[in-house]
């Protein structure tokens, strides 16, 4: 075999070459190409991603004459609002930090209410406005806070006349030639010296009037030169004489709740209660699992309503005195992680029903806790209900919801 000579050598070298550099212009025009249709996808992507979500909610602030319960301001938390006495509520009372990076609701704030709207002034009496109070102008012949009073002339509305047991001789002593006379503690001197008679003094009256100091927790009773105190049917006088304490006639076996009932103690009484799941609806039902507490059955995989009713209903019953000083905890809520399973990593607590739900409010106490709040004062007697809702969420997602039926007892009385 003959080889090639150094021209013919030369010349297929630069035959290589030349394809060489072809193969490179093409190799180098597809992969600018690439890099260009790369690019227009990824432009394209990012116009079309959502952003992402927003971690927190700007910060709020409590509406004037007012306050505000909640001080985080992650998603899914809530911040909830209440007014000072004397101040109402106009806007939402609870608001929710979103996805987004916004409120739900409307901004809060608190109106005056007006004192004098009530008519608070008796017996032709004039109401005058004030901040946070009234004052009432009384005509000549009324006296008092409201013109409850009918203005006395000697003797005054406290001294005891027309009861001689009421009454007693005065001590007199001839002084320097002058007659002193003096009355017993719990009596004064009614008339002239020499014909004077010591008259009981009702300090019961006497500590009624504007002013004076509260003597007795319930009902103050006159007696001659002294007085005593007494409380309502289901309290006891305390060794103070003043005070009263609640009998509890549940653990004294004086109530008279019959079998499959249970006894609640309240103020000045008891209540029977047999707490009832609610009836079957659907694939919804529920079996009692102890006298407090209902258990949600299995549910079918596709129901989608049975898997977003309550699995546990909880029964609670609180005493209250009435007009109790707020904000005041009445109930907390809790969640624990079953063994060997992870637990929620987010809780969302609400007020999901009952009657006068504006007195109350849910605030996270901590990760894991949620806390029902009075911010305004319950005058009893009455009887309040309050459902209070507990949902976990693992990875943003629904799991499960937990319900407490709470219903408060409010006393008569503020002790």
């Amino acid at each position: 075999q003959s080889c090639l000579s150094r021209q013919q050598l030369l010349a297929a070298i630069r035959q290589m070459q030349q394809l060489l550099k072809g193969q490179e212009t093409r190799f180098s025009e597809g992969l600018r190409a690439v890099r260009s249709r790369l690019s227009t996808i990824h432009a394209s992507l990012a116009k079309a991603a959502p952003e992402p979500p927003a971690a927190s909610c700007p910060a709020l602030q409590a509406p004037a004459d007012g306050r505000k319960f909640g001080t985080k301001y992650l998603v899914d938390h809530e911040v909830h609002f209440a007014c000072n006495p004397g101040f109402q509520l106009l806007g939402s009372s609870t608001r929710m930090c979103q996805a987004n990076g916004s409120w739900t609701g409307q901004e809060p704030r608190c109106a005056e209410i007006s004192e004098c709207s009530s008519s608070p002034c008796q017996n032709g009496g004039t109401c005058l406005e004030g901040l946070n109070h009234f004052k009432c102008l009384c005509p000549p012949q009324w006296t008092g806070t409201t013109c409850q009073y009918q203005a006395q002339t000697a003797p005054p509305a406290w001294s005891v006349t027309d009861d001689p047991a009421f009454s007693r001789q005065p001590r007199c002593a001839q002084i320097a030639q002058t007659q002193q006379c003096s009355c017993d503690p719990g009596f004064h001197m009614s008339g002239t010296a020499s014909s004077g008679i010591c008259q009981d003094l009702n300090e019961c009256e006497v500590y009624q009037q504007e002013g004076g100091h509260r003597l007795c927790a319930h009902a103050c009773v006159n007696i001659p030169g002294s007085f005593r105190c007494s409380c309502p049917a289901g309290y006891v006088l305390l060794g103070d004489g003043k005070s009263c304490e609640d009998i509890d006639e549940c653990s004294l076996s004086q109530d008279n709740c019959t079998s499959g009932s249970t006894c609640i103690n309240t103020g000045g009484g008891f209540q029977c209660v047999t707490p009832q799941c609610p009836p079957a609806a659907g694939n919804i039902s529920y079996v009692k699992t102890s006298p407090f507490q209902c258990e949600r059955n299995p549910c079918p995989m596709e129901s989608r309503s049975c898997h977003q009713a309550p699995k546990t209903i909880s029964f609670h019953y609180l005493p209250l005195p009435s007009k109790l000083q707020t904000p005041a905890p009445l109930f907390r809520m809790a969640t624990a992680a079953a063994p060997g399973r992870p637990g929620p990593d987010s809780l969302r607590f609400g007020i999901a029903g009952g009657n006068n739900r504006g007195h109350f409010v849910v605030q996270r106490s901590d990760r894991h806790t949620g806390e029902l709040l009075l911010v305004q004062s319950l005058q009893g007697p009455r009887t309040i209900h309050v459902d209070v809702d507990m949902a976990e969420y693992l990875d943003r997602v629904f799991q499960t919801k937990h319900l407490s039926k709470i219903t408060l007892f409010v006393s008569a009385y503020e002790f």
